[in-house]
């Protein structure tokens, strides 16, 4: 007997085999969650009522900015929670994929940045090493995050993105930078700093260096750097 998912996994799967902005494939989707393909073309069609993916007939289904926003949340409790049942309870990376689809559901958003204090806001998952979605709180910096005693329930009104996926031509204000103390002035001595708007001029290929304008001037920054800075910008899906 086969267990149908509910509206989240698909979310997260969306959000997971989304590759630049191209629709995903109902028989993509259904392979991946283990449903027919019928299935899956049900609880697309709810969601998309529901405003979160865009369904588009014999192309598949496109995650809206809500349904973004709703998938990038679960993808990143959900790879805490792995990272956490392996590196800390050292749990059999199998069994924790089982564990943290039943867990994510129930964690809140307190508990997931405790979570991801202990766990030193780690960037990648330790089951499969694919990265953890960023937080959308409201902090410029994992290092202002640590220095704060608690935690605050108040979210970014929209979403964020790596500065490394801009495309050519977009800008975008700088909101919050994955890093500690010391990249965090190395970047504040570049530029790049919290509520600065910046613009993608080019990007080389294969995770190659990317020149970005800020201030009206031109400045070359390695790939690594770019996927650490994340930006805010109402054009962004």
């Amino acid at each position: 007997m086969v267990m149908e998912e509910g509206p989240e996994e698909y979310l997260e799967a969306l959000y997971k085999l989304t590759r630049d902005g191209n629709p995903v494939k109902t028989t993509e989707l259904a392979k991946h969650l283990g449903v027919a393909p019928a299935s899956a073309t049900q609880m697309i069609q709810k969601l998309a009522k529901r405003g979160c993916v865009e369904y588009i007939p014999y192309r598949g289904a496109r995650l809206t900015r809500e349904g973004k926003s709703e998938g990038a949340r679960m993808t990143r409790k959900h790879r805490l929670l792995e990272t956490f049942l392996v590196l800390v309870l050292n749990m059999h990376r199998d069994k924790a994929h089982a564990q943290a689809c039943e867990l994510e559901h129930h964690l809140s958003d307190e508990a997931e940045v405790a979570l991801c204090r202990i766990l030193k806001h780690p960037e990648f998952c330790a089951d499969d090493n694919m990265p953890i979605p960023p937080c959308n709180s409201p902090f410029s910096s994992c290092a202002e995050c640590m220095a704060a005693g608690t935690y605050s329930a108040q979210k970014r009104d929209r979403p964020i993105k790596a500065l490394s996926s801009l495309k050519k031509g977009e800008s975008a204000k700088i909101a919050f930078v994955r890093a500690g103390r010391g990249a965090v002035q190395r970047l504040c001595d570049m530029g790049l700093t919290p509520g600065t708007t910046v613009k993608m001029v080019t990007s080389a290929p294969l995770k190659g260096p990317v020149e970005i304008e800020v201030r009206g001037s031109r400045l070359a920054i390695g790939w690594g750097i770019a996927s650490r800075v994340f930006v805010e910008a109402e054009s962004l899906g």
